[in-house]
């Protein structure tokens, strides 16, 4: 049982990873999470108040069972197959500690400064999930898709704009966890 409660080494779910894209190429498929909002949207008659989401979403019933198995997937891990901790590199726990006063690494799967029940309901953390929530939607809409889309698929498919996204979502984060992110905590 080990094999399925602890993590997978890269040298067996990046492989594993390829052969689904491989599989997906040949049946020609594109996989993508973020599209599927726009997929779910169109079941749900969402075309009668915008042009954008007229198109047969039956054509991608196949990619809303993926998101529902991410769902039930990540579920079933979270809960019955984990501890929900998730260990973290000694020094960066420290520097959390030290710089942000986020104490909870290596004992919580997300820090509880934050994301506990009466700190999640300060007026100031649920307007940085708002906001966050947004950009993050838009950005990957405006980009064509999420960051695991543009990095796992279209980089597969030997797409520029997925190289360029995924330049831009390095980038991105850096400026975000050295520039920004000191000035919001």
């Amino acid at each position: 049982m080990n094999l399925f409660y602890d993590p997978w080494p890269w040298y067996i779910s990046g492989p594993l990873i390829a052969l689904v894209m491989f599989v997906l190429l040949y049946l020609g498929k594109q996989f993508g999470m973020s599209s599927n909002l726009r997929t779910a949207c169109s079941a749900l008659g969402a075309g009668k108040a915008a042009d954008f989401f007229k198109f047969d979403w039956r054509t991608q019933r196949w990619n809303l069972m993926v998101v529902l198995g991410a769902i039930i997937g990540g579920f079933i891990a979270s809960n019955f197959m984990s501890d929900n901790i998730v260990t973290i590199n000694p020094d960066v726990a420290q520097q959390l500690a030290d710089d942000y006063n986020i104490t909870s690494a290596n004992q919580a799967y997300l820090p509880t400064e934050i994301f506990s029940m009466e700190n999640i309901a300060q007026p100031k953390n649920i307007l940085i999930l708002l906001i966050g929530g947004l950009l993050v939607g838009f950005g990957a809409r405006y980009a064509g898709g999420c960051t695991s889309g543009h990095a796992i698929s279209g980089l597969s498919n030997l797409q520029l704009p997925s190289l360029i996204a995924v330049v831009g979502f390095f980038i991105g984060g850096l400026v975000m966890i050295h520039l920004i992110y000191p000035l919001i905590f």
